[in-house]
């Protein structure tokens, strides 16, 4: 923890992987646990609670996410933790069953106490140049942008992929929409909801299935599985699996850097609704003083549009906005919402 609270801002990495599988077909769900928690001691987390489906397997960790499907693996981690330590031994182990890194993707928001951060992520320009020493030289296709930079609040994106992984060409095949929801200044009277009762004994998972039903976030998807858990004294994080999709909450609720995210996926063809749907819950939810959302997909530029009008119903309004088109990811477009002006 940082002197001065605890950084809720998340760094997220995806690493996709291609190659031939012929034992099992399961590629990197394979990898057994005591190799995931090698990776894991390397960046400074560990499992608390996991969950898994036919299509992919999701686990909770002492700082954030890990979703692990056959040649995908998207990891988030907020705190102290130094994630991209776990891109060398990803590719190492993915090596081993037969897979190959053909693309990365890295995102973040800026951090409330950047100066806490050890290496290597000191700065933006820092991590992209530990990517860059790390990945393998097939990832030639490389940009790095820091989005929104003129205002406080920034969305840092990196992308690396080889020649065959360009927006048309494989990427049109995996046709989703990414949602990452950044929110701070919490109301405070929602953030309470995430703090476990004094003399509170029930389990971390336990506790944090009442939070999910307390709060509502059980009805953000109605249809996904859920595997919650809450953090002693403070703190929440969940998954959630619904088929082949993915959501993720986690929460720091301590006035003054009080955080909380949202992030999920949803394929791009006819889920506007549903994702507007989505965010209106969230910002609902929270309540939060702040707001950012970065949509990231092949198919671009549809859902965006539609977002001031899910976070206005809370007094948000739209501050700022930026788009920028990456190898392998498609269009980015980042927004902030604040408090609208009378």
């Amino acid at each position: 923890m940082a002197a001065s609270g605890f950084e809720g801002f998340e760094k997220r990495i995806e690493l996709r992987f291609s190659g031939h599988d012929p034992a099992s077909g399961k590629g990197l769900r394979q990898l057994d646990f005591f190799t995931l928690e090698k990776v894991l001691h390397a960046v400074q987390c560990t499992v608390v609670s996991a969950l898994g489906n036919r299509y992919f397997d999701a686990y909770v960790l002492s700082e954030s996410s890990l979703f692990v499907y056959p040649t995908k693996i998207i990891i988030k981690t907020c705190g102290t933790t130094q994630l991209l330590k776990s891109v060398r031994p990803f590719v190492h182990f993915g090596a081993t069953i037969g897979l190959a890194l053909c693309s990365c993707r890295y995102t973040r928001g800026s951090f409330i106490f950047p100066d806490a951060q050890p290496h290597p992520h000191t700065s933006f320009r820092q991590e992209v140049s530990y990517l860059e020493e790390n990945l393998p030289p097939n990832l030639s296709i490389k940009k790095a942008s820091v989005m929104n930079a003129a205002s406080s609040h920034k969305w840092h994106v990196f992308t690396a992929c080889d020649e065959g992984r360009t927006v048309g060409g494989a990427r049109a095949a995996d046709d989703f929409y990414t949602v990452e929801i950044c929110m701070t200044g919490l109301d405070p009277v929602h953030a309470r909801k995430f703090f476990r009762r004094f003399g509170f004994v029930k389990t971390g998972d336990s506790a944090g299935r009442e939070m999910t039903e307390a709060t509502g976030i059980d009805g953000v998807n109605a249809s996904a599985l859920v595997c919650d858990h809450a953090f002693d004294p403070c703190g929440y994080s969940m998954n959630g699996v619904d088929g082949n999709r993915y959501s993720t909450v986690h929460v720091t609720p301590e006035d003054g850097f009080s955080y909380a995210s949202f992030e999920c996926v949803y394929s791009s063809i006819g889920s506007e609704r549903e994702i507007l749907e989505a965010v209106r819950k969230v910002a609902e939810i929270f309540r939060p003083a702040e707001l950012s959302v970065a949509t990231t997909g092949a198919a671009g530029e549809e859902v965006w549009r539609g977002l001031a009008g899910a976070v206005g119903p809370v007094g948000l309004g739209l501050t700022s906005c930026a788009a920028d088109e990456f190898p392998d990811a498609g269009i980015v477009v980042f927004q902030m919402f604040g408090a609208r002006r009378e």
